[in-house]
């Protein structure tokens, strides 16, 4: 499954560009290019990131 920004800032609850920051300081996991623009996030990559957390 995968999930757009709105969708994994929501299940976050921060800002979109939360988002982008935390990705380009590396902080999170990098989204895949799955269309021309369009990028989404791998399932298994967010909950592999929720693990890290815990």
């Amino acid at each position: 499954m995968f999930y757009t920004i709105d969708e994994v800032s929501s299940r976050y609850k921060v800002s979109t560009k939360t988002i982008w920051r935390w990705v380009r300081e590396g902080r999170f996991p990098r989204p895949v290019k799955v269309g021309p623009g369009t990028t989404r996030w791998r399932e298994e990559d967010l909950q592999a990131f929720e693990e890290g957390l815990q």
